[in-house]
């Protein structure tokens, strides 16, 4: 049924119980309204074409079809409603692109064009004399018709009755233009014109350094003055001047820069620390990588790209003793066993790991040494290992060959990929070993005592650079390209991750108390951690233009730290740490030591502080 009551809104029939009435007179009833549940049970299984509102003639559910569907979800996606419209027709060519080098008639052209047309002749003096007669006007523009004033509309004027305002001191006047002088006029004198030079000179010159912005010129009379191309950006300036000028006189502070500036302390009360260079140690065949003083302080190793092993007298640069552990291999890095109890000295040259006694020490010490060494063959034999353990061992652990026996070599590890940086642990008898390409091997935990090796790291996130045990604590440090993770070995779980902020971290070292940390990067950039404030860098410092090898703590008990860069300085820093949470660490540079040769872009590679001297 259709309901007729016209154009009359349905709202009128709201108090009703019908809606409006059908052709033949009878009310039509209000559809039965369910309850929320009733609705949200029809809401449920949407019919075909429900839209959700409702006809306003009919109080039904307005359903469409899917044609007017399809149309609505065309506009919705601005897309064209109707189907088979060719919005991009194909171009119809009414002319070719050809240039035809023949006419396409070869007909005279006709007299008539080249002959003034009467017909026009008789149209345009039609107009010339309805013109002269007064029949056509030309155009006037309308007169505008005052506005009639309405006295019932009061106007005021604010500047009409303007008293003028008395000086404050507080109130700064906007500056007025200066008058115009001889040079702004059109006809100035000729000692105020340019000469072709000075003309050249401020064409040439930037607009900032003209000493004005325009050039005099001469004209004859005002008329033939032409129009001023600067005038809109000179007045924009003028209002930009204007809108920024201070209304109010601002006491300043008369401060000097450099009372801003943290006052740092003298270097000179900061002695001791390095200042010049003592002893070179020459002996070395190509560049050398590694260097390392023994705990006592007596002795210092070296190695380098010739795959020899080094051990110097400190004090004097006399060579000791002399191992080539290898003709293919480069020595990557040396490290001395910590603790005077022994004199070990462990090395690594590819993949294999070498414990050298150099033949330095007394034969007691040299007794007690070779007893640390062979204490894991003997932790082997009465703990044999089953075949399938062999296969999967992480490293091999054997004596090396007669010729390095005979050179004070007395144990060989074999690893699965190059070792970089070797760590021991305090007491002695754990080392840790970090190769960058060993993927889930790259980082294994060595007992010295029982000769195992453990990789502790299934899977790391990012690629292996650097490792160190905590001075005091079960604590594990991990760095990788871009952070730092530290892991409780008791424990094994992860404590902590360090965010440096740097791009590829080189290298980092642990202070001696174990609540601070220092990291280089390749970037250039050296930044200082304190583990309790937060994960990010307390500070980053900048003294260096190319990449930072490698960084050290001075273990003796000295608040010192240096640097070693690939643009052959070192800089040495003094960093106080105390124990009182309130108070910051202080860090002042106090040295640049300068002197290495810089070889095919790489200078300082590392470098290593004594136990107990301010020596680096």
């Amino acid at each position: 049924t259709t309901n007729t009551i016209g154009n009359i809104p349905l709202s009128f029939y709201d108090s009703y119980p019908h809606i409006g009435y059908d052709i033949n007179g009878k009310k039509i009833a209000r559809p039965a309204k369910g309850e929320a549940l009733d609705a949200l049970l029809d809401s449920i299984d949407i019919p075909k074409g429900w839209t959700g509102l409702t006809d306003p003639n009919t109080g039904k559910p307005l359903e469409l079809t899917e044609q007017e569907l399809d149309v609505l979800k065309r506009i919705q996606m601005n897309e064209i409603p109707e189907d088979g419209f060719d919005p991009y027709p194909a171009t119809v060519e009414y002319f070719s692109g050809k240039t035809e080098t023949m006419p396409l008639s070869a007909a005279p052209e006709p007299k008539r064009r080249f002959i003034p047309s009467k017909h026009e002749a008789k149209r345009v003096m039609k107009i010339v004399r309805a013109i002269r007669e007064g029949r056509i006007l030309p155009y006037k523009p309308p007169l505008e018709e005052e506005e009639e004033e309405d006295l019932d509309i009061k106007r005021y004027d604010i500047w009409a009755n303007e008293a003028p305002r008395p000086d404050h001191p507080m109130n700064v006047p906007a500056p007025k233009l200066p008058p115009p002088g001889y040079e702004e006029s059109y006809h100035p004198p000729p000692e105020y014109l340019p000469d072709p030079k000075e003309k050249i000179l401020w064409e040439e010159a930037d607009e900032e350094d003209r000493d004005r912005d325009y050039l005099p010129s001469d004209h004859k009379s005002l008329r033939q003055v032409p129009g001023y191309d600067g005038f809109i950006k000179e007045k924009f300036e003028r209002c930009l001047d204007l809108y920024l000028a201070p209304r109010i006189r601002r006491s300043k502070l008369n401060i000097d820069p450099e009372s801003l500036l943290p006052k740092l302390p003298n270097p000179d009360e900061l002695r001791p620390f390095p200042t010049t260079c003592a002893t070179i140690f020459r002996g070395h065949e190509g560049r050398v990588r590694s260097l390392a003083v023994d705990p006592s302080g007596v002795w210092l190793a070296s190695g380098g790209d010739d795959g020899t092993i080094r051990v110097w007298e400190l004090l004097t640069g006399r060579q000791l003793c002399y191992v080539k552990v290898s003709s293919e291999e480069a020595v990557n890095v040396v490290r001395w066993r910590p603790g005077t109890d022994a004199v070990i000295l462990s090395a690594a040259a590819g993949e294999d790991l070498y414990f050298i006694i150099p033949a330095i020490a007394s034969p007691e010490l040299e007794t007690r040494s070779r007893s640390l060494l062979d204490a894991g063959f003997g932790y082997a034999t009465s703990n044999p290992s089953s075949d399938s353990t062999k296969k999967t061992s992480a490293a091999q652990w054997t004596r090396p060959a007669a010729h390095l026996l005979e050179s004070d070599v007395l144990l060989q590890t074999r690893l699965r990929s190059t070792v970089k940086v070797i760590s021991w642990h305090r007491r002695g008898d754990y080392l840790a070993t970090v190769s960058p390409s060993g993927q889930s091997s790259a980082v294994a935990i060595h007992t010295l005592s029982k000769h195992l090796t453990q990789q502790p790291f299934r899977r790391l996130k990012g690629i292996p650079q650097s490792a160190q045990f905590h001075p005091a604590k079960p604590i594990f440090f991990v760095a990788t390209q871009r952070t730092i993770r530290s892991y409780d070995l008791s424990r094994q779980e992860l404590l902590k991750i360090i965010q440096p902020g740097a791009r590829w971290i080189s290298s980092f070292d642990v202070h001696p108390l174990g609540d601070n940390i220092i990291v280089g990067s390749y970037d250039k950039r050296l930044l200082w951690h304190d583990l309790d404030l937060s994960v990010r860098p307390y500070k980053t410092l900048r003294y260096h233009k190319k990449a930072i090898r490698q960084v050290r703590f001075h273990a003796g008990g000295l608040p010192l730290f240096a640097d070693a860069s690939d643009d052959g300085s070192l800089q040495v820093f003094h960093g106080k740490v105390v124990g009182d949470m309130m108070e910051n660490a202080t860090i002042v540079p106090v040295k640049v030591l300068k002197g290495h040769k810089v070889v095919k872009d790489l200078g300082v590679l590392d470098l290593d502080w004594h136990p107990r001297e301010p020596w680096m």
